[in-house]
């Protein structure tokens, strides 16, 4: 009996083990360990992959010479249970992106110009947060599984089609923020080239203004020479031998004249001069123009490279996208969260159930001409909702969204947990305006970062025909959501401090992103003091809980707090930025930022406190520190009387920060180094 034949293992091509070892090194310069959810993927990939290497391959480390990786992709069909209708159209068909998502080249290399993103990357001085992210954790725990899998063991996921949806979620994702760190990129070109556009054209102005004010001098030079008598412009011609008494007053009106001239010629030549500037000033202007167009164009092709992604998403990728990274809250937030996650996911498992794909935004636009097996949405009005449609599930009716509404609220929800911060767009913390940009940036769409702007900006739709993924924002405007159904918005809550789902608040209005923009701006919605910007709640009297998020003293996730740049240190993201303006105020005094020894301790942190000094430490699961809202300061601040701590004492309350009465100089513990954020003690 022959001996059973090993199964053939692809073998890895260049581009994958360049990809690999760029994800090592990464990992190794930057000390970062697999998550657990990383190294099972990682195992599990690696087991999953038979040992050997088929006969006649190429080396390892090569690809065959004029071989492409290509696969037929099924065409998609129209959903169970409908039949095309005599003489309809064929069903336009795809390549499902589930099996072709591979690592490949970015598309920098056909749309972007390396020497312009060098160029960029020399001004700011170091990588975007966006790069760092994408080059060490997004290649770290998106590479390291896929690409292990391929170039260490050889993968073939079940049924032999590749990587699991999982792996093919984490490498779109990849390949999402990889379009918007570009499309940020550009953001900050076309900004740079709006600058030096201004600049040009007040260049322009000035030099226009000084041609004229020169053009006027020789104008009026010119006409009183043309008006002027003979002898006037010649006081030569006066010279008279029978009168020498006259020569001198006629050399003195000669030498006047002389000099009349050479301040006219003078003129003349600046008059020359301020023209030619202008004109370099117009080419610099037709310069700036052209530059700022060549990066809306970058810019649009970024854009069209995401939608074109996220088209290609399965459902089932989507599916598996929407809970990638989401961050653990505590309570009842929590069960929401979970609950508004499984409905989304439910809906997109009803949809691959029934067969049906998302189409894209493009594809949903006209009611009359919608893809073979949809038909229009109705209101209650029965006139068709513009950007959406109707499948056939079995024998019931299911919403088709676009796919680009499926990969922006996909996205979002990924964020679930991240901490809110103001004045931020991701990745690592978000304000609800940012947060809204960004999901819908990973979907293809440019959208404002104020809640103002996205409003203005939008397709407004009336209340009754909210959509899910529509931009919900709360009455008079300051706060905004993306719509999940069920009456709830996921968004960046300055109330929460957290991205997490909410209630749709009464009075709200709403945009759709996939429409097209109105020709003027909405009306701005009337402000009504309810709330702060991105929902934050209004000051109360009395006392405040220190509590927040949900969290317990010393059980503070780490994620769901923001850094002060640091070592480790980390506060709740409102005393962080309060924070670092209160550091940057102390370095213009003192010549150098705050020194900090220690802030947000978790339980397990206060324990060994305790144990380690139990005469200082407070009892475990009471120390201030475990709300993330208490530091502990050095470099003098930590001496009574000293001139850094009476600078805190005089400017720290600007700043939100206090030293409690306990800790002052005649409290019952006096510790000068100690700082809160607020009264909580």
């Amino acid at each position: 009996m022959p001996a059973p034949r090993t199964p053939a293992r692809p073998v890895p091509t260049a581009r994958e083990i360049q990809a690999l070892r760029e994800a090592l090194a990464l990992r190794q310069g930057t000390g970062r360990t697999l998550t657990a959810q990383e190294a099972a993927l990682l195992r599990a990939a690696a087991s999953s992959r038979p040992a050997t290497a088929p006969k006649g391959t190429a080396p390892k480390g090569t690809a065959p010479k004029g071989t492409a990786p290509t696969s037929k992709a099924p065409k998609r069909t129209a959903p169970k249970g409908t039949a095309p209708k005599a003489g309809a159209k064929k069903p336009a068909t795809r390549k499902p992106a589930t099996r072709q998502l591979a690592v490949r080249k970015p598309a920098t290399a056909t749309r972007t110009n390396p020497a312009a993103t060098d160029t960029v990357q020399e001004k700011t001085g170091r990588a975007s947060r966006w790069s760092r992210r994408i080059g060490v954790v997004a290649m770290s725990t998106v590479l390291l599984p896929a690409l292990a899998s391929v170039a260490l063991t050889g993968t073939a996921g079940p049924g032999g089609t590749g990587s699991s949806d999982t792996d093919l979620a984490l490498t779109a994702q990849t390949r999402l923020l990889h379009q918007v760190d570009r499309y940020r990129q550009l953001e900050r070109e076309a900004a740079d080239a709006r600058t030096r556009l201004q600049k040009a054209r007040e260049a322009e102005a000035t030099a226009r203004a000084a041609v004229a004010a020169q053009q006027q001098v020789v104008g009026a030079g010119a006409a009183d020479l043309y008006t002027s008598t003979a002898e006037r412009r010649y006081p030569m011609l006066a010279l008279d031998a029978h009168d020498p008494s006259s020569t001198d007053d006629v050399l003195y009106l000669q030498a006047v004249t002389e000099r009349a001239d050479q301040a006219l010629g003078a003129t003349v030549v600046r008059a020359e001069r301020a023209e030619a500037a202008l004109a370099l000033a117009g080419r610099r202007v037709a310069a700036a123009e052209a530059g700022i167009d060549d990066v809306s164009r970058r810019a649009a092709g970024v854009l069209a490279d995401a939608r074109e992604a996220v088209d290609g998403l399965s459902t089932e990728v989507s599916l598996q996208l929407a809970a990638l990274e989401t961050v653990p809250v505590s309570g009842p937030q929590q069960q929401r969260n979970d609950q508004a996650r499984a409905r989304w996911q439910s809906y997109l498992s009803r949809l691959a159930a029934a067969g049906i794909e998302a189409p894209t935004a493009a594809a949903l636009a006209d009611p009359d001409d919608l893809p073979v097996g949809l038909s229009p949405a109705l209101d209650a009005a029965h006139r068709p909702i513009p950007g959406i449609a109707l499948g056939v599930d079995g024998n019931r009716p299911v919403t088709v969204l676009p796919a680009e509404t499926v990969a922006a609220v996909s996205s979002a929800l990924s964020q679930l947990g991240k901490p809110f911060a103001a004045g931020t767009a991701g990745p690592d913390t978000y304000d609800c305006g940012g947060f809204t940009s960004t999901a819908w940036l990973l979907a293809g769409y440019a959208v404002p970062a104020t809640p103002q702007a996205q409003w203005a900006t939008g397709a407004a739709v009336p209340p009754a025909d909210v959509q899910i993924g529509d931009l919900v924002f709360s009455p008079g405007g300051r706060d905004v959501g993306i719509y999940l159904g069920n009456g709830e918005v996921v968004g960046a809550s300055a109330g929460t401090y957290q991205v997490s789902v909410r209630p749709v608040v009464a009075g709200s209005s709403a945009v759709r992103v996939t429409l097209p923009a109105p020709a003027g701006q909405n009306t701005p919605l009337t402000a009504v003091p309810t709330s702060g910007p991105c929902g934050a709640a209004l000051p109360k009297p009395g006392p405040a809980t220190p509590q927040w998020g949900g969290w317990d003293n010393g059980q503070i996730p780490s994620r769901a707090l923001c850094g002060l740049g640091v070592y480790g240190h980390a506060l709740r993201c409102d005393a962080a930025a309060s924070y670092r303006q209160m550091s940057d105020a102390y370095r213009t005094a003192f010549g150098h930022p705050l020194c900090i020894t220690d802030s947000y301790r978790s339980l397990g942190a206060q324990v060994a406190a305790f144990y380690a000094k139990p005469t200082l430490a407070a009892v475990p699961g009471t120390s201030n520190h475990g709300w993330a809202l208490a530091v502990d300061l050095c470099d003098g601040i930590n001496v009574f009387g000293t001139p850094q701590w009476t600078w805190m004492t005089q400017n720290a309350g600007r700043f939100g920060f206090v030293q409690p009465e306990w800790a002052g100089p005649r409290g019952d513990k006096p510790e000068p180094w100690h700082w809160e954020y607020g009264y909580i003690s």
